[in-house]
């Protein structure tokens, strides 16, 4: 367990960076009146995300492994940080789907049909909390995976 509080840190601080994106998605109005342009505003949240990653491995680096970590070492790390992130992941998407914006399925279905881009039926059984909830278990993973990949090339050093 010592050697992953570093990874469990920053899974921790990843997952508060989420919920507090989607809360400020949901104050902004993105997941009501201006749910128009939802789809590309959620998409910066992988600035923040990249920026989670850079700072877990750097911490790894530093306070880890004395200054000196390999991309293996790195990758690794990222993954771990990555598998506990995907675990909470169905815990932090139902938080963000019934405690921070309980709307948001009604009113994606209510765009989606209004502006014809999917049947009220299509609409209804993509846009719900267990929809969502797979989509995260498979997409945080993938994701974590790219990000650790890149980031870990960066944070890499030798002594």
């Amino acid at each position: 367990m010592k050697n992953i509080k570093i990874e469990i840190k920053w899974a921790i601080i990843f997952v508060a960076m989420m919920l507090l994106w989607m809360v400020l998605e949901m104050l902004s109005g993105f997941h009501d009146e201006h749910i128009d342009k939802h789809a590309i505003v959620t998409n910066f949240v992988a600035i923040p995300a990249i920026a989670v990653y850079v700072f877990a491995l750097l911490d790894k680096r530093k306070n880890f492994y004395n200054g000196s970590m390999s991309y293996k070492q790195g990758f690794i790390s990222g993954l771990i940080i990555t598998l506990i992130v995907t675990v909470i992941s169905p815990l932090t998407q139902y938080i963000t789907s019934t405690i921070i914006t309980p709307d948001y399925f009604k009113n994606i279905v209510e765009y989606s049909v209004k502006e014809n881009k999917m049947t009220r039926e299509d609409a209804v059984s993509y846009f719900n909390l267990s929809s969502y909830m797979i989509q995260t278990i498979i997409f945080t993973p993938v994701m974590g995976i790219i990000t650790t990949a890149i980031v870990a090339i960066f944070t890499r050093s030798k002594k």
